[in-house]
C-alpha cells in the first residue's frame, strides 16, 4: 500500500497550537498506521533565527499589555487576515513555503494555528497548489483570523463554533465538530494508585498547578495562599519552560515540604492529572480538553486575553470548571477536598461517564476522511 503523507503546519504563539499538532500525529497513526506524518512550526522553521525573537516579543507583549492584546483581539474578531496582510507575511516570513511543500509532497495539509492556514490559502487562491486544506481550530472559540475561502474543512470543538463559522460565511458541508484533539494518552487510564506510587506521591488530596508550556502561573499570592495548606493537601507545580520561576521557587523555604512537589517540563502530564484531584491552571483550549478527558475539576487563573477568556466561559457554563474570582474560592475547594474527599470522586466519576461516548480519534478520521474523498473527485 503506497504511504500517504499528511503535512501538520503550526506556529510557536503558544504551545497549545503545536501540541495539537502532535496529537493529531499521534492519532492518525492508530487510525491509519501506513499514514506518514510531519509537523512543522512553518515559521521557525523557515526562519530559525528570526521566529524566536519574534516568538518572545509576543510573549512578552502577552504577560505584560493584556489589555493591548484583548483590544486586538476583539477590534479585529470577525475578520479574517485580508490579502495585504497574507502577501506581507509571505513576502517577509513564508517566502519558501510552497518549496516547502512541493519536496515534501503531503497529500493533505492540516493547520492548527491561523497564520500557515492563511499561507496556504494564499498559495491556494494563486492556484500554485492543490492540496485538500484543513484547519483545525484549538480554541472553544473562532476569531476572523481562522476563515479563508480556500480551506476544505474545518474541524471544531462544539456546535457554538460551527456556529461562529456559518455566520462568517463558511458552508455547512465544510465543517465537522470533532473536539479538540488531545494525545491519545489522555484517555487512556492507568489508575491513580500506579501513578501515585510512580511519582513517589502519597495518597492524599492532590492539586496540579500548571501555568501552560510557557509556564505563566507566577501568581505568589496564589502559590503562597495553596502551599499554606501543605500540611493538608499534596501540591504539584508544573513550570513547563519557565525554568526560571522553577528554580526561584525551590529555593523559597515556603516550598520546601514533603507534600510539594516542583516539576518542569514533562511528557507525562496525562498521569499528573489522573493522580491529581484539582487542576489549577491557565485556560488554554489543549489544557481544558486534557482536563476534560480526565474528568478532573478545574479552576481557572486569569485567563489570557482572547481565547482563553473564551475558553473559561464555555467550560465555567458546562459545568466542567469554574475562574478564580479571589482566594477564597481556593480555599473553598480546598475544604471540599479535605472534608467531602468522596463527594468530589463520586463527581469525577460522573464527568468521566459523560464523556464516555466521545471518540478521541474523530479529528484523525475526518482527515483520514478528506483525503479519501479527495482520491474520489481527483
Amino acid at each position: 500500500m503506497q504511504k500517504q503523507r499528511v503535512l501538520l503546519l503550526s506556529e510557536g504563539f503558544g504551545a497549545g497550537h503545536t501540541q495539537a499538532a502532535y496529537a493529531l500525529s499521534s492519532s492518525l497513526r492508530k487510525v491509519a498506521p501506513h499514514v506518514q506524518t510531519k509537523v512543522l512550526e512553518l515559521g521557525s522553521f523557515l526562519n530559525p533565527r528570526v521566529a524566536p525573537i519574534i516568538i518572545t516579543a509576543y510573549k512578552k507583549t502577552v504577560s505584560t499589555q493584556p489589555r493591548l492584546v484583548r483590544m486586538m483581539y476583539r477590534s479585529n474578531y470577525k475578520k479574517s487576515l485580508n490579502r495585504l496582510t497574507t502577501l506581507a507575511l509571505h513576502r517577509i516570513f513564508y517566502t519558501r513555503t510552497i518549496q516547502v511543500i512541493r519536496q515534501l509532497h503531503p497529500d493533505v495539509i492540516v493547520c492548527t494555528h491561523p497564520i500557515p492556514s492563511a499561507i496556504i490559502s494564499r498559495i491556494k487562491r494563486l492556484e500554485l497548489l492543490d492540496v485538500p486544506l484543513c484547519t483545525v481550530i484549538t480554541d472553544y472559540d473562532a476569531h476572523g483570523t481562522w476563515v479563508s475561502r480556500e480551506v476544505n474543512s474545518y474541524l471544531v470543538s462544539t456546535e457554538q463554533v460551527k456556529q461562529k463559522l456559518l455566520e462568517r460565511g463558511v458552508e455547512e458541508e465544510k465543517i465537522r465538530i470533532t473536539g479538540i484533539p488531545v494525545h491519545p494518552n489522555f484517555w487512556e487510564r492507568h489508575g491513580k494508585d500506579d501513578i501515585r506510587a510512580q511519582f513517589n506521591l502519597k495518597n492524599m488530596p492532590t492539586v496540579l498547578v500548571m501555568g501552560g508550556g510557557w509556564g505563566f502561573m507566577k501568581d505568589e499570592a496564589v502559590n503562597s495562599h495553596l502551599a499554606s495548606y501543605r500540611d493538608q493537601i499534596q501540591i504539584i507545580f508544573c513550570f513547563g519552560s519557565n525554568t526560571k520561576s522553577l528554580e526561584k521557587m525551590k529555593k523559597d523555604p515556603r516550598y520546601i515540604h514533603e507534600h510539594i512537589h516542583l516539576l518542569g517540563f514533562t511528557r507525562e502530564i496525562d498521569k499528573l492529572m489522573e493522580a491529581s484531584d484539582l487542576l489549577i491552571t491557565k485556560p488554554g483550549g489543549m489544557t481544558c480538553t486534557e482536563g476534560l478527558a480526565k474528568g478532573i475539576p478545574m479552576l481557572f487563573h486569569k485567563p489570557l486575553p482572547g481565547q482563553e477568556e473564551e475558553n473559561s466561559q464555555y467550560f465555567t457554563s458546562q459545568g466542567w470548571g469554574t475562574p478564580i474570582s479571589s482566594l477564597d474560592d481556593i480555599t473553598k475547594w480546598i475544604k471540599r477536598l479535605t472534608n467531602n474527599y468522596d463527594e468530589v470522586v463520586r463527581n469525577r466519576e460522573e464527568v468521566l461517564e459523560h464523556i464516555a461516548s466521545y471518540y478521541p480519534l474523530q479529528s484523525a478520521q475526518a482527515i483520514m476522511d478528506l483525503i479519501e474523498r479527495n482520491k474520489v473527485t481527483s
